[in-house]
């Protein structure tokens, strides 16, 4: 396949046969940043891990020290004072039955979902809705709670999900490369040490096999070893 002109300006200036550190990696993906949008910060973590063993299943959350940098749209699902009180929080909606049928509707417009334990019961049942698109609130990720300020609040101020996929991996975004390089080497590593403490005890040799960061359009660059307990 024919390299476009951007791919081709890379290959000038990035090696992505080389291992770099995270310092270097970023400061690479932030100079040859040349799309018309700001670009986010993704990382890839290959884990030796066998999710389909509960055991082994790596999910989790992690409050990233300097944000997302991307505006996240809270929902909350619970009933009178509550759902007033997450409102205050800082949630964009709150409600109980009627944002039930919104959603059985089809309606789509957020990013996180918290709910009140008492309303799972109701919401559980829209699983096949929610579910696919990831946004069934879960208390492993602080999104099914009692303290709904609380949880509205650290989703605000950066609280990513992850969660291992089939293959292995973990992906997920760590701020937008506008960012100061030294607040996303700093998400970055938050967000590594979170996934080294979470290593089963009944995984098997190599824990970390691979660690990449890329920007939205760029490439990935591969982290060396001396990063991490591969």
């Amino acid at each position: 396949m024919q390299k476009s002109k951007r791919n081709s300006v890379l290959a000038k200036t990035i090696n992505t046969e080389k291992e770099y550190t995270i310092e270097e990696a970023v400061k690479l993906l932030k100079e040859n940043s040349k799309v018309k949008f700001v670009e986010t910060l993704d990382c890839a973590i290959r884990l030796g891990v066998d999710p389909r063993h509960a055991d082994q299943m790596i999910r989790g959350t992690v409050s990233l020290p300097n944000g997302t940098g991307k505006e996240v749209k809270v929902l909350v699902i619970a009933k009178g004072a509550k759902a007033q009180e997450a409102l205050d929080a800082g949630a964009d909606y709150a409600g109980f039955e009627d944002y039930l049928e919104k959603i059985k509707g089809g309606w789509a417009e957020t990013d996180v979902i918290i709910a009140m334990p008492d309303t799972m019961s109701e919401l559980g049942k829209l699983g096949r809705v929610l579910g696919p698109k990831g946004l069934m609130p879960n208390p492993k990720s602080g999104t099914v709670t009692n303290d709904v300020a609380k949880a509205v609040k650290e989703v605000k101020a950066g609280k990513i999900e992850f969660r291992v996929e089939k293959a292995g991996i973990v992906h997920t975004s760590l701020g937008k490369l506008n960012f100061e390089s030294d607040k996303l080497v700093e998400n970055t590593k938050a967000f590594l040490n979170t996934i080294i403490k979470m290593k089963p005890s009944s995984a098997k040799g190599l824990y970390i096999r691979s660690l990449f960061l890329s920007s939205t359009m760029g490439p990935g660059l591969k982290i060396t070893k001396d990063e991490v307990a591969y």
